[in-house]
Parts: structure tokens; C-alpha cells; sequence
């Protein structure tokens, strides 16, 4: 069960630090149509979101990984799932897919519910 944990962890931990530092870079025309969602949102909201889950990534993996406040990992994990939860209902009302943001939140639930 552990090994899970940390593999889950860790695909939380890289793909929302990368999410985040992607939500810091201007992409060009074609990138911006895969990501419509941006249109919705000021360029601050993007880069707030950016930084919560670069924090939120780093968070589900250090705090447990150096044994310091372990604690957050969890907490980390949640608040992650609530940006998930967010992102999805925006998907929603866009109607378009948010599949990714399920798992992603599955994945943080497993993480809350194994490490709290």
C-alpha cells in the first residue's frame, strides 16, 4: 500500500508542478486552442492557479518524503482535489472533457485516505 501511495504521490506531484509552471508560460496559437479554457480567466486567476498547484504539487511529496510536517501531504493532496473539483465544473459548463480532472481528483482522494 505504501509503494502505491508514493507512486501516486509522486504522478500528482510532477504533473501538477508541471500544470502550474505551464500555466506561467504564453504558448503560442496552437496551444491556446487546446487550452480554451483560458479565454475564461484573467491572466493574475492563470497564474494564481499556476502557483497553487505548483505549491500543491511540491506539497503532496516533501513533507513526507523529509519526514518534515508530514501532515501536509494530506492536506496538500485535498486542496488539490478542490482545484480538481473546480476545474471540472469549469470543463463542465464549457462543455467540454473532464475525465482528466476526475482522475486527478480520484487520485488525490487515495492520497488523503492513505496518508491522513
Amino acid at each position: 500500500m505504501d509503494l502505491l501511495l508514493w507512486v501516486v504521490q509522486i504522478l500528482l506531484g510532477v504533473g501538477f508542478v508541471l500544470s502550474g509552471i505551464g500555466k506561467f508560460v504564453s504558448f503560442g496559437a496552437a496551444m491556446q486552442e487546446r487550452q480554451a479554457y483560458r479565454e475564461d480567466f484573467t491572466g493574475a486567476q492563470l497564474k494564481a492557479v499556476g502557483a497553487l498547484e505548483v505549491l500543491g504539487g511540491f506539497g503532496v511529496v516533501l513533507p513526507w518524503a523529509t519526514g518534515i510536517a508530514p501532515i501536509l501531504t494530506p492536506l496538500a493532496a485535498a486542496g488539490l482535489g478542490l482545484l480538481m473539483i473546480g476545474a471540472a465544473l469549469v470543463h463542465r459548463r464549457r462543455k467540454e472533457p473532464f475525465t482528466v480532472n476526475l482522475v486527478l481528483l480520484a487520485m488525490a482522494v487515495i492520497v488523503v485516505a492513505g496518508r491522513f
